[in-house]
């Protein structure tokens, strides 16, 4: 099979329709498969979807289980060589699939590529280039993160020479709208790392992508709709929590190196990344 698309849905109502409407035709002419995980939705979104698409393979948590694990959920059940990660308030374009699994042949170097994302309006969205909003930016620049990203655009964003919206380059982070990933890729680098609930685990996935030996792209020549839709007020605790604790564990994760401590019955936080002889 070519491609395995891949939605993860919660309360997403009218929104992931669309998205799964523009999908299904975007694949016409590909050998794809079609995975929605629900993650615990409460507007009854899946009823619906199962009367309307008989032929997508739904996966349901009764409780949820965050963006990371629902991704490697469907991708365990995934056997495309490519796998297609993309949210539920996006409208892909008739041929994006087409062209952007063609640049993936085209390059077998490639690991993971993102593709031009516009607003309802029209309006270029700069998150297509590097994947991170201000605030992760502003984060990986103060912890000396940034030094690892240098095709990322973290210091003076107006430089003539770094990637306009219509110049196919290597990237260092995929949007987490649209991830289109290698499976041999996933197989090297690893599948999300599940203590990223709602945030970072593009940026952590990415980063382990080039790790790896492959490349990020971004590809121009087609597009995307995002909707930018909020899954959290952007001021309550529950944003603040995971947000923020995202950017704590991900400091934590590559520029804190500690021993592993092993408790019976107690699952580690943190795994560390060497070992520690006696």
């Amino acid at each position: 099979m070519k491609l395995s698309v891949i939605v993860v849905n919660n309360n997403a109502g009218t929104l992931l329709r669309q998205a799964l409407n523009s999908l299904i035709y975007a694949c016409k002419n590909i050998d794809y498969e079609l995975i929605i995980v629900d993650d615990a939705s409460t507007d009854h979104s899946m009823e619906l979807l199962q009367d309307q698409y008989p032929d997508i393979t739904l996966i349901c948590n009764k409780a949820s289980q965050g963006t990371g694990r629902a991704n490697n959920q469907a991708i365990d059940r995934a056997s495309g060589e490519y796998i297609l990660l993309v949210s539920a308030d996006t409208i892909c374009g008739k041929d994006s699939l087409q062209k952007a699994c063609a640049f993936m042949d085209e390059h077998p170097d490639t690991g993971g590529l993102s593709v031009r994302m516009l607003s309802p309006q029209g309006r270029f969205l700069p998150e297509s280039i590097h994947g991170l909003d201000k605030t992760w930016a502003t984060f990986l620049r103060l912890i000396g993160f940034a030094r690892h990203l240098s095709k990322t655009r973290l210091y003076d964003r107006n430089r003539k020479d770094w990637v306009e919206e219509f110049q196919i380059s290597e990237i260092d982070i995929l949007s987490s709208d649209f991830m289109l990933l290698r499976r041999s890729a996933l197989n090297e680098a690893g599948l999300f790392d599940e203590r990223f609930l709602m945030y970072g685990h593009n940026i952590d996935l990415s980063y382990r992508i080039r790790l790896a030996g492959f490349k990020n792209y971004y590809f121009p020549k087609t597009y995307i709709i995002n909707y930018e839709r909020q899954q959290i007020p952007k001021f309550s605790w529950s944003y603040i929590k995971y947000f923020y604790g995202a950017m704590i564990i991900f400091a934590v994760k590559y520029l804190i190196r500690l021993p592993q401590i092993k408790v019976d019955g107690i699952p580690a936080l943190f795994q560390h990344s060497y070992e520690v002889k006696g």
